[in-house]
């Protein structure tokens, strides 16, 4: 399995939109385009995403880094778009997750279906 860059995120959705023959919506490119902050990131980073395609399911995992020496704990989630840019499903629950000073953590996504071919990072950050 090869692993993408945020460099090549629209280059990617496309291909995948053109492979399931649907629209891929992609305002931009990287990281800032796929993030949704709910206040101040507070220290905390999203370094870089990585997207596949998995059994015609869209997989993410985005690198959270916490720049400061400082604990932090963030609530994250998930926002699954179809090729129209419409939210599937109800939408994913908050998780938390507590982040150490200068520590980097994982999150992973799996989109709730096949038609599934963009998504949103939600991301808060616990003052």
């Amino acid at each position: 399995m090869k692993m993408i860059k945020p460099i090549h995120l629209a280059a990617l959705l496309t291909a995948l939109a053109l492979a399931g023959g649907s629209a891929a919506q992609d305002s931009g490119s990287g990281v800032a385009s796929k993030l949704m902050l709910r206040g101040e990131a507070s220290g905390m980073k999203v370094a870089e995403m990585r997207v596949v395609r998995r059994s015609d399911v869209l997989v993410v995992e985005a690198d959270m880094l916490n720049t400061e020496n400082k604990d932090r704990t963030i609530y994250y989630r998930f926002r699954w778009l179809d090729g129209s840019g419409m939210q599937l499903g109800d939408g994913e629950p908050w998780k938390q997750m507590r982040v150490m000073g200068q520590e980097s953590k994982i999150v992973k996504g799996i989109a709730p279906s096949s038609s599934g071919v963009d998504f949103r990072l939600e991301m808060n950050v616990e003052k």
